[in-house]
């Protein structure tokens, strides 16, 4: 293992003789400096993981030296040494972006935990997550191989999220490979249960089954209302668990969590079909015989989303809801921007519905756009993506505007999205439907045991345009491929992050209740 390097420059540094001997009996190789110039120079000619900086030296300052060293090499951590605990010195050096400060006289054992919190953090952190993941493996495992029951699933899916999140903070690719052979043992016994399980949950009188987007806004959203409680529900397109807990992360010092729970997108897990239920509170066959006019079929080329806010409203009237409420989807800043401005409509309804489609379009643009395929070309790097946008966006400042006021902040989102890597040929005529993950026409030809096949729509509540017309749904990592120019778009979409069909990642989503803090 490489020695950690260390430069340590003061103008007494004879006197620090005894601490240098303490770190070379650590392990570390230490150079000594008396001078503020002579350390620029060492600094240029040489490799440093860290710098132990006098503030108080004659000649060139220990700040004057600290700004040369950030113009040559702003990434070595310097951790500044001073006799005075005067703020302003301190506020100087800590602008200044230094690591860490210390008050003389130094103890060995302070400098030795200063170099474990700015050196060796990360060795140790990928120690500690590697003892404790191994240790988890085997019980994860066992919960794969005994799962019977959706509540199993979503237990298991959330074990999963946190130790990718966990992984994160490692930089072990060793580990990270164990923990994807993991996930795709997951995500493939998961598939089959979906297979086996999802149409049971359509047949008449049967309670179990789990919470279903028709029923998001009954179970979460009107409950308050009926209370007298405002609510501002705000659906966040394309979210997936490990991308909430991101979020969260940012704006836990604004509200506070009242309650996090997961449910699932129904299939296709994709807007038209999910997004459409959750505003409905019916599943699309019910949409299209009690609502035509709001149904818009695969083959169509209109939006097929367009109606959210009427079918939202009948939804409402449905279940006799009066109040006062409003709709907006928000696609640009610029119309984020315009519902901050007007921040006082939301206080003062009773519902406030914010659709936010950011995430879905990085999704796409990540898709045609080659340089964000190189900077998110994988499951942490797409969180960071995420994240990247969040804290610069519009929402982040409404969830900001709405600090202290008397009203609940519910999450969620339509469905998630998972990266594929495996492409299944398919065969169908020019009025299949297009997306990679699943399949809606009549002249479908596939191998059935690659996908999870419906024959009879109207068994999982889905219209068909067509009497002869079935679906066929992508599951795990698999995405859907017609033969001409097969090669072409097997590498195209190789790596994508699609949505559409069965996974962990885009049927298990996220369903939160906040409320703001002063």
């Amino acid at each position: 293992m490489r020695k950690i390097r260390i430069l340590w420059t003061d103008d007494e540094i004879e006197v620090l003789k005894s601490h240098i001997l303490f770190l070379n009996k650590k392990g570390y190789d230490v150079d000594t400096c008396s001078n503020g110039l002579d350390t620029i120079d060492l600094v240029a000619e040489n490799n440093y993981d860290i710098i132990f900086l006098d503030e108080n030296m004659p000649g060139m300052s220990g700040l004057d030296t600290l700004k040369e060293i950030k113009e040559l090499k702003p990434a070595i951590p310097v951790v500044m040494i001073t006799k005075s605990e005067e703020e302003n010195i301190m506020e100087a050096a800590i602008g200044s972006k230094i690591a860490d400060y210390l008050i003389k006289p130094v103890k060995p054992s302070q400098i030795l935990l200063t170099l474990k919190k700015n050196i060796d953090s990360n060795r140790l952190v990928t120690e500690k997550t590697t003892i404790e993941y191994r240790e988890e493996f085997g019980k994860i495992r066992l919960l794969i191989n005994s799962a019977s029951n959706f509540n199993d699933w979503k237990e298991i899916y959330k074990k999963i999220v946190y130790w990718d999140t966990q992984l994160d903070k490692t930089d072990d690719p060793g580990l990270r490979d164990i923990f994807h052979t993991q996930e795709q043992e997951a995500n493939n016994e998961f598939s089959r249960f979906i297979s086996t399980t999802y149409i049971s949950w359509f047949d008449p009188g049967n309670s179990n089954k789990p919470l279903l987007s028709p029923s998001v806004i009954p179970h979460s959203v009107i409950p308050l209302i009926a209370k007298g409680e405002k609510v501002l529900f705000i659906l966040i397109d394309n979210l997936r668990l490990d991308q909430w807990k991101i979020i969260f992360e940012e704006i836990s010092s604004y509200t506070k969590l009242i309650n996090e729970e997961l449910y699932y997108s129904i299939l296709p897990t994709a807007t038209q079909y999910a997004r459409n239920a959750i505003f409905a509170g019916l599943m699309p066959l019910d949409i299209e015989k009690k609502m035509p006019r709001y149904w818009v079929y695969d083959e169509d080329e209109e939006r097929k989303n367009k109606f959210e806010e009427e079918l939202l409203d009948a939804q409402l009237k449905r279940h006799s809801i009066t109040c006062s409420w409003s709709y907006n989807k928000i696609s640009t800043n610029v119309a984020g921007k315009k519902v901050n401005d007007n921040i006082r409509d939301i206080l003062d309804n009773d519902l406030s519905v914010l659709v936010y489609n950011f995430v879905d379009m990085i999704s796409h643009a990540r898709t045609e756009v080659k340089i964000l395929r190189e900077i998110a070309n994988d499951d942490p790097a797409y969180r960071s993506l995420t994240r990247s946008w969040f804290i610069h966006s519009p929402l982040i400042e409404l969830i900001k505007k709405v600090e202290g006021e008397k009203i609940k902040i519910i999450i969620t989102t339509d469905h998630g999205t998972i990266k594929v890597t495996n492409p299944v040929k398919i065969i169908g005529d020019r009025n299949t439907s297009v997306n990679l993950r699943y399949k809606h026409g009549r002249n479908l030809d596939y191998p059935s045991k690659q996908v999870f096949e419906v024959i009879k729509p109207s068994q999982i509540h889905l219209p068909q345009s067509n009497i002869s017309s079935r679906y066929i749904f992508a599951k795990g990592y698999d995405y859907l491929v017609y033969p001409k120019n097969y090669n072409h778009y097997a590498n195209y979409y190789r790596n994508t992050f699609q949505h559409g069909g069965v996974s962990m990642q885009e049927m298990i989503i996220p369903l939160i209740t906040l409320e703001p803090v002063r």
